[in-house]
């Protein structure tokens, strides 16, 4: 692929060298020519001085031709802003933002623009590393808001909805496995021993969730 990163922070400089490595063409936009030295003198890609909102300095690093585009600078407003021209000005198909303000990421993302929200992201990274929750998740989201976990039931649970389950234990059911077999659930799906049930939570909840589901449901005399 072709890409264009605008930023040469430690973020966007890694990025650059990473996809350089892997034999994609990579152009770097930054407004400060001794950004670049973090690249290294062996950097393969082209580097281009200026705002990386900007059309002509787009132009110039030949956004027309990009498969991708990274904004990924210090600034929210820079970053949607550049990411919203390559996609609608350029028609880059590719675009991710990299965004701080998790409330705005949340709201360009609704726009159609994939973002990494920073701070979310990093305080999964530190859940991740220190918190049994990071134990449990079997997927999260790009941001890090959103964590996948099984749900081992206590056996009370058989025979209850899941939207039960769902209730009381602040999570979405995503999917069960049951006999070997993926199952989307609906309204009237009810909790079958052996199931193994997939709950979505807000990342940090997940280890409450697990731990609620252990338990008998409200009002069970087990």
């Amino acid at each position: 692929m072709y890409v264009v990163v605008m930023g040469c922070g430690r973020v966007g400089s890694s990025l650059a060298r990473s996809l350089a490595r892997l034999g994609h063409d990579v152009a770097v936009i930054d407004r400060d020519v001794n950004a670049f030295a973090r690249l290294g003198t062996d950097f393969p890609g082209t580097t281009v001085v200026g705002m990386g909102f900007d059309r002509d300095v787009l132009t110039r690093a030949k956004i027309e031709d990009a498969d991708a585009f990274a904004a990924v600078s210090s600034g929210d407003n820079s970053n949607i802003i550049a990411a919203r021209v390559a996609r609608e000005t350029f028609g880059v198909e590719r675009v991710i933002a990299r965004i701080y303000d998790e409330k705005r990421a949340a709201v360009y993302e609704r726009l159609g623009i994939p973002t990494v929200a920073t701070v979310p992201w990093s305080t999964d990274r530190f859940l991740h590393a220190l918190a049994h929750e990071n134990q449990l998740a079997t997927w999260r989201d790009p941001s890090g808001t959103v964590a996948v976990t099984e749900l081992p039931v206590h056996e009370g649970w058989i025979g209850r909805p899941l939207t039960e389950l769902e209730a009381e234990t602040n999570t979405r059911i995503a999917f069960l496995v049951r006999f070997g077999t993926g199952v989307l659930p609906t309204a009237k799906t009810v909790v079958q021993a052996d199931d193994h049930i997939y709950a979505a939570a807000i990342s940090g909840s997940a280890a409450a969730a697990v731990a609620r589901a252990a338990q008998p449901p409200n009002g069970s005399d087990q």
